[in-house]
């Protein structure tokens, strides 16, 4: 379900809105598969991509093609705003774990 506020969205994926907060902040690296699967439930997103965003082995996604597939999957049914402000949060994202690693 997309529209909803993050407050919103923790409380219908049974989670404080604080820990949600700690998800987009990168703050928990690996959250439970029950978390993944009630945000999944919530958001709209098939459980098995969110186990694999976040490094948990799954059957079927150690295979580039699938990976490709995936990630087209994401971005399919985006509008052109909700790409940009996704490729321009990955790019903030992937600097900001690069100048972390140099530390």
């Amino acid at each position: 379900m997309r529209g909803l506020s993050a407050v919103e969205t923790a409380r219908a994926a049974g989670i404080s809105s604080a820990y949600l907060s700690k998800l987009e902040g990168d703050a928990v690296k690996r959250p439970s598969p029950q978390v993944l699967h009630q945000l999944g439930e919530v958001l709209g997103v098939p459980y098995a991509e969110l186990m694999a965003l976040v490094g948990y082995r799954v059957p079927g996604m150690s295979d580039p093609a699938d990976i490709a597939r995936l990630g087209a999957a994401l971005f399919a049914d985006l509008t052109d705003d909700e790409r940009d402000e996704l490729l321009e949060y990955l790019a903030w994202y992937r600097s900001r774990r690069r100048s972390r690693a140099g530390h």
